[in-house]
């Protein structure tokens, strides 16, 4: 089956392609009585749209959700959702020359393996635009998890090199990187328009935290709440790697170091990232995704086209310096639609 849908009780379908005439989600087997409505899902649209930062595109899209279906009175009805994202300010002029040519880093060459054709016009459905329709789907299942009072949040960890030190929640919405640190997004900054400068693209991490999980989510053994996690943030795509809790940490340490010791209270400490044995032990979930430089440069690359001969490239046209901060919020979205359906799912046996 394509992969075009996520999720098993709460789930989603996204559709549309970056140049065409729109994006769009359908959302199925959310539960009625949910209150929602465009005011409830814009404000995670607008955190994701261009425009915020200096690292963004210059491309302007309003990204205003319509709701078409599955709410009557301001409420879900239990029925699918559908949601549209109209495209407003699609410029294919700068990829018509490079047409027949693959651009390096991008899924150019291997749409063009799979389906023997693709979508040239800004990436078609390979491009970022469609995670405009996660981000509505998302928007959803917050609603439905903010009722259980479990809250997902995302912040800039690391950007161009510049690591944050300091994890002050207040400091986020302070800055254009949504970073926890002051300093450090000014660094940030400062480096972003060098390298803008040079035509060239940086990464960078984003942790996740979702406070509020109950015990008991997740399914052995496939679908360990923590596998459906990974995939949900791997499926996004500039993200290359994803930790939980220690991650990779856990690695360099004695087993004495990385156990949670337990006591009456809770959890001394939170190496595992608030899930064991694939199921949510109640602790906060820590995340963190490791998101590479955008692919889309001016400085020039070799490649080759469509049949094979050499090439070089230098991509024109809007496009991100990164993906941070834009990525945050499709970060908290992903997370958010896992631990919705692991929500139901759990619900359906208890």
């Amino acid at each position: 089956m394509p992969g075009n849908t996520f999720g098993k009780l709460f789930r989603i379908t996204t559709w549309g392609e970056s140049h065409g005439k729109g994006v769009g989600v359908v959302v199925d087997g959310c539960p009625p009585h949910i209150p929602l409505d465009e005011s409830i899902i814009q404000p995670v649209m607008d955190q994701r749209r261009p425009g915020k930062s200096i690292a963004s595109t210059r491309r302007r899209e309003p990204d205003k959700a319509i709701i078409l279906s599955g709410v009557f009175e301001g409420m879900t009805t239990g029925t699918p959702i559908l949601i549209m994202l109209h495209n407003k300010d699609a410029d294919s002029s700068a990829y018509k020359p490079h047409a027949d040519i693959f651009r390096p880093g991008h899924g150019d060459i291997t749409y063009q393996a799979k389906y023997g054709m693709r979508d040239w016009r800004g990436g078609g459905r390979a491009s970022a635009r469609e995670t405009a329709a996660r981000v509505a789907g998302g928007a959803v299942a917050k609603a439905l998890l903010e009722r259980e009072d479990i809250r997902v949040s995302a912040y800039t960890m690391e950007l161009g090199g510049i690591r944050a030190k300091n994890r002050d929640g207040e400091e986020v919405g302070k800055n254009m990187f949504c970073c926890p640190d002051a300093d450090a997004a000014g660094r940030m900054e400062t480096r972003v328009a060098e390298v803008r400068k040079m035509g060239d693209s940086v990464g960078g991490i984003v942790e996740i935290l979702a406070s509020g999980v109950p015990q008991g989510l997740g399914d052995p053994v496939f679908d360990k709440l923590d596998a459906e996690l990974a995939k949900a943030l791997m499926s996004i795509g500039a993200v290359k790697g994803v930790e939980i809790g220690a991650g990779f940490e856990a690695a360099g340490m004695r087993g004495s170091e990385n156990n949670d010791p337990i006591t009456p209270e809770g959890f001394a400490t939170n190496h595992a990232g608030g899930i064991l044995a694939g199921i949510s032990n109640g602790d906060e979930i820590v995340m963190r995704v490791g998101v590479k430089p955008i692919p889309s440069i001016a400085i020039e690359q070799q490649t080759i086209d469509r049949l094979g001969n050499p090439a070089t490239i230098s991509t024109k046209g809007r496009h991100d310096v990164s993906a941070i901060p834009r990525i945050n919020g499709i970060c908290e979205a992903m997370v958010c639609l896992v631990l919705a359906d692991h929500l139901l799912r759990q619900r359906a046996i208890s």
